[in-house]
């Protein structure tokens, strides 16, 4: 009988030792590995208000000057303009950023520059587009970001990896033939931060073909480095000029 007792206590710390040791590994195959990489969350922003009335006055005013290239409701046109209309746009856009542009154009591109409606003309257009906003604007959050400091031979490598295919070799966009907008100009580069091309890389922008590039689901993910060399590289691009 003693024998028998010292045979059974053994196997029973042994089965107890082996219940333990799977129970370890079921509960570490269910925890979330930390080597993957989580989509990127957005920042918060501030909600849009728009007067009504300045609105109304902009809708005439852009179906006056701007309907004809960016079409009706501002929806754009792929290969001809871009659409003035997305969320992802107006939610990064500030107001100086949009002021700016429609006053000053593109040199280069077939975006004209628009001065001759004075400032409060130009500030009801902007309603206008404003009013088609879906998400609060983070414009404020984004410009505030830091300047890129990246290798601008290594970005060289990735934009024409990746960007070129739509924004061309030099980022001329529609004027080379591409479908994707100027974004080695310096009527583009000159008035957007390095956080908002930035944001723009990270995000995309929803029913375009600018896909987002970092994170899991996105279409490369890259990394914060190689996006501030794709950055830093821009703002040294020959069509910038």
């Amino acid at each position: 009988m003693k024998k028998k007792r010292h045979l059974i206590l053994p196997i029973l710390l042994f089965g107890l030792l082996l219940s333990g040791c799977n129970q370890k590994t079921e509960e570490k195959s269910s925890a979330p590995s930390t080597n993957e990489t989580a989509s990127p969350a957005k920042p918060a922003g501030v909600p849009v208000n728009i007067d009504p009335a300045l609105a109304k006055k902009g809708e005439a005013l852009y179906n006056q000057n701007c309907i004809f290239c960016h079409q009706a409701d501002a929806i754009g046109k792929p290969g001809f303009a871009p659409s003035l209309t997305n969320k992802e746009f107006l939610s990064v856009s500030s107001d100086k950023f949009l002021l700016g542009t429609i006053r000053d154009g593109r040199p280069g591109t077939g975006m004209p520059p628009f001065a001759h409606l004075g400032r409060s003309q130009v500030e009801a257009i902007v309603a206008f587009l404003r009013s088609h906003s879906t998400e609060p604007n983070i414009s404020a959050i984004v410009d505030a970001q830091p300047d890129a400091h990246g290798d601008p031979r290594l970005g060289k490598l990735w934009f024409d990896q990746i960007c070129s295919t739509c924004h061309g070799f030099d980022g001329d966009g529609y004027s080379a033939g591409s479908t994707g907008t100027a974004i080695g100009k310096a009527g583009f580069l000159n008035k957007v931060s390095d956080g908002f091309i930035r944001h723009t890389i990270v995000y995309g922008r929803s029913n375009t073909r600018m896909l987002g590039f970092k994170g899991p689901a996105a279409m490369a993910n890259l990394t914060d480095s190689e996006i501030d060399d794709i950055i830093t590289y821009l703002r040294t691009v020959p069509s910038k000029s």
